[in-house]
């Protein structure tokens, strides 16, 4: 985070003990986890928490829970969560998957329950992790810079989701910042080392999407003239970015969701996946759960990318943010023109305070852009900006 003169945030170190300082208090955000706990053989005492959609348990390197008994198969077991509670179900095994002493195909699990892969057994607990979300004290996150009461909830709850691995969804309208707070929570990761890779389900086309997503290989459709990585294989270690998650067809939509569950893609035209290890954050400027209700989204893929919601306001919702937000863009705009803008004058904060930005800061920099090339003055005044008051 940017730091400013003395506050860096809602939390400040002293020594070894964390200071908590003043901050409206948002309230509880309930991470909904789960915890495997491996009770015999080699595996014994293995622990892991969950806080997705979907698990993979079997000897594969890569699945979710890796284990070492040569009874369990490579993909044995699988649990998902669901909106009534945790399905585990046997994923073709040679030896069979047994809950609580009963083989099962599928069956759903309660707390204490114990689970028998080949000859490991191990223990589900449904958990539940309360984060308490403070409004941040601190005038920027990222590239995301402003003071107003509700951007500072936005930075209050990606300083507290940054750091783990828990799957986002951004929502809110054009413009508002999405991608911003998208490269924001990863370079506050533990993955910021890695690469972020932004894929836009709205800007690819829809024969290509396939494609750009999950990679070809070289002679897989006519114009295959060599092998592609996809977006996953690209983001690998680092952070996934699906802009526009809403744009995303139907016919893909299933697809996405196996790659998310399985954390493996396979390559147009190749015969085996290839595993992944991404963080996956997703945005949206539609109401997907309208979406689900009409039928054009997918249920099951909405709830996992939506462990955390984030909803970023638009720009109306946070005015006294406009004119320092305009000045970071105008130090942008002057130095890409080579045009030295002194800024704006009373007036023009005024318009621009009262205009009311459906278009968000992506307007707001074509208005400022425009202006800034139209003016003779070195500084932009209310007539240069040819906005509707009121608007």
């Amino acid at each position: 985070m940017k730091k400013g003169k003395k506050e860096t945030g809602p939390h400040e170190k002293k020594g070894d003990r964390t200071e908590v300082l003043a901050g409206q208090n948002l309230g509880p955000l309930i991470v909904k986890q789960a915890r495997f706990t491996v009770k015999n053989g080699k595996d014994a005492g293995k622990e892991l928490v969950i806080q997705k959609a979907f698990v993979m348990i079997g000897t594969l390197p890569g699945s979710d829970l890796v284990l070492t008994d040569p009874t369990v198969s490579r993909r044995h077991a699988e649990v998902e969560e669901r909106s009534d509670g945790y399905v585990l179900r046997d994923h073709n095994s040679t030896n069979g998957t047994f809950l609580d002493g009963v083989r099962v195909r599928e069956a759903y699990l309660s707390p204490g329950s114990v689970i028998r892969l080949g000859q490991t057994e191990m223990t589900f607990s449904p958990l539940e992790e309360r984060i308490e979300i403070l409004q941040s004290s601190a005038d920027s996150f990222g590239e995301l810079i402003g003071s107003s009461s509700p951007i500072r909830e936005v930075y209050g709850m990606l300083e507290r989701i940054a750091p783990t691995d828990v799957t986002v969804l951004l929502e809110g309208e054009t413009g508002t910042g999405k991608e911003l707070a998208a490269r924001a929570i990863h370079s506050y990761s533990r993955r910021a080392a890695g690469p972020f890779v932004v894929f836009d389900c709205g800007a690819v086309a829809p024969n290509l999407i396939e494609s750009e997503l999950f990679g070809h290989e070289k002679g897989a459709f006519t114009d295959a003239v060599k092998v592609r990585q996809g977006a996953f294989e690209l983001a690998d270690k680092g952070t996934i970015f699906l802009d526009e998650i809403g744009e995303l067809s139907p016919d893909l939509q299933p697809k996405l969701l196996r790659a998310l569950d399985q954390r493996e893609t396979k390559r147009v035209g190749a015969d085996k996946p290839m595993s992944f290890n991404v963080r996956v954050i997703s945005a949206t400027n539609k109401d997907l759960g309208k979406e689900v209700k009409a039928g054009r989204f997918r249920e099951d893929l909405f709830y996992r990318l939506s462990v955390v919601r984030v909803s970023m306001p638009p720009l109306r919702k946070r005015k006294e943010d406009i004119e320092t937000i305009a000045g970071r863009l105008l130090a942008g705009i002057s130095a890409e023109i080579g045009k030295k803008i002194a800024g704006l004058s009373p007036e023009a904060a005024v318009a621009l305070t009262v205009y009311s930005w459906p278009g968000n800061v992506r307007e707001l920099r074509n208005v400022l852009g425009r202006a800034a090339a139209l003016s003779d003055s070195g500084r932009i005044d209310a007539k240069d900006l040819f906005l509707s008051q009121g608007k």
